[in-house]
């Protein structure tokens, strides 16, 4: 798990060896765990510096006053949240646990120290936060244009290819947590909904999901069911950094 973020970040830009042992001496800094289902800091609370995440996912999350939950951001191995969380009095946001969760706190001076020491993480950090907002962007288009099926495939798709993207796919599928109410509140449905939109996608022949295993059956199919496009993600490295890109290797596991 620990050179997930290396391998994250090379999708866009190529690293030097001192900028993976940069990367892998982050990783190897003590690690934290958490159960599944808890928060490891909640909204009004004050920030602690940025989080990897080594093992298992969790997602950033806000609660009404009556209990209604929306989920903001899903997170995965090798993803760093929370990057400029410090330098707000408050957290305005909860970040809790879908399954048991290793991680590794990071203080803002030791981020900042990587930035200045190594210009190319730096590019990448940036990258990092563009394509964070880039995704919140997409969930909202989720949320306000596309239909109950389009939804729950989009997010498929997009889990897939992040997944992909740190080797975390298998013969054209992913091992997935998320319950059906992980779901609903990810892409503002009921559970009801949810479970009827999985048995559709299903009876299209173009997932299967085994327990905790999606099996992706159509990529293509699903794609356009979807209506989804990988570039929001920007995972293909530009001419300026050159290198495989991830959209190849996504084919490739398909």
């Amino acid at each position: 798990m620990p050179q997930l973020l290396a391998r994250k970040y090379e999708q866009f830009i190529g690293l030097a060896d001192d900028d993976r042992a940069a990367l892998q001496h982050l990783a190897d800094s003590p690690a934290r765990t958490a159960r599944a289902r808890t928060d490891i800091i909640r909204e009004g609370e004050q920030p602690r510096g940025a989080m990897l995440i080594l093992d298992g996912w969790a997602s950033l999350y806000k609660t009404l006053e009556d209990g209604r939950r929306q989920m903001l951001a899903m997170l995965l191995p090798g993803d760093l949240c929370e990057l400029n969380a410090s330098m707000l009095r408050e957290m305005d946001h909860s970040l809790g646990t879908i399954t048991a969760l290793t991680y590794v706190e990071l203080p803002a001076p030791v981020m900042e120290a990587l930035a200045i020491d190594h210009p190319r993480i730096a590019s990448a950090l940036t990258w990092d936060l563009l394509v964070a907002a880039a995704i919140q962007r997409e969930w909202t288009l989720n949320l306000g244009q596309r239909s109950a099926l389009e939804r729950i495939a989009h997010l498929i798709c997009e889990m897939f290819v992040r997944l992909n993207a740190v080797g975390l796919t298998q013969a054209g599928g992913f091992d997935c947590p998320l319950t059906q109410t992980d779901l609903a509140e990810a892409t503002g449905m009921t559970p009801v909904h949810v479970n009827r939109t999985l048995q559709d996608l299903r009876a299209r022949r173009l997932i299967e999901w085994r327990g905790r295993s999606v099996v992706i059956l159509r990529w293509q199919d699903l794609c356009s069911a979807a209506m989804f496009s990988p570039n929001y993600l920007h995972i293909e490295r530009s001419e300026d950094h050159p290198g495989v890109g991830g959209q190849q290797s996504m084919e490739r596991s398909t």
